[in-house]
């Protein structure tokens, strides 16, 4: 298989891209296909992929994964798949996307809300749409730790404070250790500019996922359960509820 460049990935830019035209640049010949362009968000960082369809030439395929963080890969599953050169149209699974949306903002909510207020780094986590889990530094809780958190963490919502994207060069934002908020940096060495997510006056850090424009359309925040996983590391399992 020749080489190919990079794909242009929308979704770093314009999260609420939701359909978009784009041109096979390559195929496996397992059913996957890379796009010169996607909204497609692929696998990283703890937030699944996308799903949704591509349409081609009179045919329509199911999108089922979406992997890469350089050449983007998409799975396919329908009795077509489209060959190199091909113009295609993309479509997402809207409620899949918006939903993880809403939950990946809750998740940074969540993280500046227990940084500013007890200093303490996220060790992990992983999410689906509406519920997430998050593990912390923490050992041991807090007395009454969930309900504050809920607390808090609702009324950063309801603050509807606005989420801009923006880009700086790696070495100047691995100088800034506010950025890096995991206990290790799971940045790849590849990425030399960072994607910087700030939601402004309460949290900013590097991250590759999609967010709402602000705070007030993530809905209603509840801690469902807390977890000890070991000295320091206790696990917060998350929901997101229709406000």
């Amino acid at each position: 298989m020749a080489d190919v460049n990079p794909t242009d990935r929308i979704f770093l830019r314009d999260a609420q891209c939701r359909a978009f035209d784009a041109t096979v640049v390559a195929v496996d010949g397992d059913g996957r296909v890379a796009l010169d362009a996607t909204a497609f968000y692929a696998t990283s960082g703890g937030q699944p992929h996308d799903t949704g369809t591509l349409s081609f030439h009179g045919s329509r395929a199911t999108v089922t994964d979406v992997r890469g963080h350089g050449v983007v890969w998409h799975t396919l599953e329908g009795e077509d798949v489209p060959t190199v050169g091909t113009p295609v149209h993309g479509e997402l699974d809207w409620e899949r996307r918006h939903a993880l949306m809403r939950t990946h903002t809750a998740l940074h909510i969540l993280c500046g809300v227990i940084y500013n207020t007890w200093g303490v780094s996220v060790t992990g986590g992983n999410m689906a749409p509406l519920s997430a889990r998050m593990d912390f530094e923490f050992d041991p809780l807090p007395e009454g730790f969930a309900d504050r958190v809920t607390e808090l963490v609702n009324a950063e919502i309801a603050a509807d404070r606005p989420i801009e994207i923006s880009f700086r060069p790696r070495a100047e934002a691995l100088a800034d250790d506010d950025l890096i908020r995991t206990k290790v940096n799971l940045i790849p060495e590849s990425v030399q500019e960072i994607r910087v997510v700030d939601i402004v006056g309460l949290d900013k850090q590097a991250d590759g996922g999609t967010h709402l424009p602000s705070t007030g359309g993530v809905g209603r925040f509840e801690v469902v359960k807390t977890e000890s996983k070991g000295k320091a590391n206790k696990r917060l399992r998350i929901a997101v509820h229709d406000a």
